[in-house]
C-alpha cells in the first residue's frame, strides 16, 4: 500500500485514508480547539505524509503497523504544533522551574475507574490550550520536557509548571464529577 501510495496510486491513497482517519482523528482532537480544527488537521497532516511518504525508510523504521503509525503519530503531532504557531501565536506559556511536579491523587484516580474513555477526554479538552498541548506531549504522547520545550521554543521549567497547572485544573476538574457521580 505504501509504495502505491508513493506512486500516487489514488486508490492505494484511499486504503491508507480510511484506515488511519479515526487514529488521526483521535491524535488531533487532543490538540485542537474545535470540530472544524481537528477536520483541518487530519486533512493537512494527510496531505503531508503523501508529500513525505518518500522519508518513510521501511528498512530503518521497520514495515509494520505498528512502526508506521508511530511515524504518522509524529508527523499529525508536529503538523498540530505547527498550526497552533500559525494560527493561535498567542498562546501564552507560563514559566516557574521551581513547581514540582504534581501527581494525581488517589481518590481522582477512582473517578478515572469509574470515567470513560470519552469523560476523560473531554475533561482534558477543557485545559486552556498551552496546558493542554504540554500535557498531551508529556502525558499521553510520552515526550521529555526537553523535547516539549525545543518542540514548543520554552525552556524545560514552562513545559514543568504547565503540566503541573494542567494535572492541577485536571484533578479538580475530576473531582468535580466525582462528587456529580457520587450524588447522583
Amino acid at each position: 500500500m505504501l509504495n502505491g501510495c508513493r506512486a500516487n496510486d489514488r486508490r492505494c491513497e484511499r486504503m491508507l485514508f480510511e484506515w488511519l482517519k479515526e487514529f488521526a482523528a483521535n491524535i488531533c482532537f487532543r490538540y485542537a480547539s474545535h470540530t472544524i480544527e481537528v477536520q483541518d488537521l487530519v486533512c493537512d497532516g494527510f496531505i503531508k505524509v503523501f508529500k513525505n511518504l518518500h522519508l518513510y525508510n521501511e528498512e530503518l523504521y521497520g514495515c509494520n503497523e505498528a512502526a508506521f503509525k508511530g511515524w504518522f503519530k509524529k508527523v499529525l503531532i508536529n503538523n498540530c504544533i505547527n498550526y497552533r504557531n500559525k494560527f493561535h501565536p498567542k498562546i501564552m506559556y507560563t514559566e516557574d522551574a521551581l513547581l514540582m511536579l504534581a501527581e494525581l491523587e488517589d481518590d481522582a484516580e477512582f473517578v478515572l475507574d469509574t470515567m470513560s474513555y470519552q469523560e476523560i477526554l473531554n475533561s482534558i479538552t477543557l485545559l486552556p490550550p498551552a496546558y493542554r498541548m504540554v500535557f498531551n506531549l508529556y502525558v499521553i504522547d510520552g515526550y521529555t520536557h526537553v523535547e516539549i520545550a525545543d518542540m514548543l521554543g520554552i525552556t524545560t521549567g514552562t513545559s514543568k509548571s504547565n503540566l503541573f497547572k494542567a494535572k492541577n485544573r485536571l484533578r479538580n476538574e475530576l473531582q468535580k464529577k466525582m462528587t456529580v457521580k457520587k450524588y447522583v
